[in-house]
């Protein structure tokens, strides 16, 4: 479950300005709004990662930082989300449409004076120079109180031939991929530090035409919206130094969503098949554990019902 762009937000109370709507930003923070006023999204935090080059701020307010407050870094489609869910209960990288929904961007070196209870780090490591700082910095502006939750990859689960892979998997080991090896060792940081680990499935994309994969490559999948309902219920138990699966617990072969995907009618063009033979298998992922201890469902409990059609 990777967010698509590099930054973090903040949300506040608002005091005469709108709510607002749009997408992500280089730094922003998040603050549960009192009852009699409607939330909007304030700068505070230093961005760890991000596309912008522009001076930071110095931001020393003592209102800024709250109990109820969320650091997000790496605020795409996935962070948005997780920040409007967040003002209900307690990646494109343009500026306006941050502005949109009400978030003010604090650019690459703001610096800031409090820690904040709560963080959630969902930048991808494709946005980073340096992904292990990244999570170190971030994790430095955590109080320790609160929570702090890094969101990582099922890819780190050893299976690769399509049998089925719950939270006692073992992980890959050390030295099996460059992409993994990165994930692996931040996944050391955020535990070190006392936060937790939500090792989500794919948020699937759709193709055209013919794909040179072969089609009985086993897909895990979880909806945008779930991810960030199951990434805020964690965070909600404040937990420390566990590790949590994300998934909607209904794995296709890539074969099976392209036919759903056809059968659907949604979508004008029909995919026309796979050409690959060659290539390792997936693995069928079960988070049953994660759910009970978190208190969890999914929205969309499977790829074929959120597509409106029978499995």
């Amino acid at each position: 479950m990777r967010a698509a762009a590099a930054a973090s937000f903040h949300l506040a109370p608002a005091t005469n300005r709108a709510h607002r709507r749009g997408s992500i930003a280089d730094s922003c923070s998040l603050r549960p709004a009192p009852t009699a006023r409607p939330p909007r999204l304030r700068s505070l935090a230093r961005a760890s990662l991000g596309i912008s080059h522009d001076k930071g701020s110095d931001i020393s307010d003592p209102n800024v930082v709250g109990q109820n407050d969320l650091l997000i870094v790496g605020p795409g489609v996935l962070g948005r989300i997780v920040a409007e869910k967040w003002q209900k209960t307690a990646s494109k990288n343009h500026h306006s449409e941050l502005t949109d929904l009400g978030i003010i961007p604090s650019l690459k070196g703001t610096t800031i004076h409090q820690k904040v209870s709560h963080v959630i780090f969902c930048a991808p490591p494709s946005s980073s120079d340096d992904y292990p700082g990244d999570v170190r910095l971030a994790a430095s502006n955590w109080s320790g109180e609160g929570s702090f939750l890094f969101t990582s990859s099922t890819a780190l689960y050893d299976c690769s031939d399509n049998s089925l892979c719950n939270e006692d998997c073992p992980s890959v080991p050390i030295g099996r991929s460059p992409r993994t090896d990165v994930l692996l060792k931040v996944e050391n940081v955020v535990l070190e530090a006392g936060g937790c680990i939500d090792r989500g499935a794919h948020v699937f994309w759709l193709r055209k035409g013919t794909l040179d994969t072969r089609p009985d490559h086993i897909i895990n999948q979880i909806h945008y919206e779930d991810a960030a309902s199951l990434a805020i219920a964690i965070m909600k138990k404040r937990l420390r130094s566990r590790i949590f699966l994300g998934c909607d617990n209904k794995p296709l072969s890539r074969q099976e969503i392209m036919d759903a995907v056809n059968k659907s009618g949604k979508f004008d063009t029909k995919f026309e098949g796979f050409t690959g033979t060659d290539g390792p298998l997936g693995k069928r992922m079960e988070n049953s554990k994660t759910r009970a201890e978190i208190g969890w469902e999914p929205k969309y409990p499977s790829f074929t019902e959120f597509l409106g059609i029978s499995s």
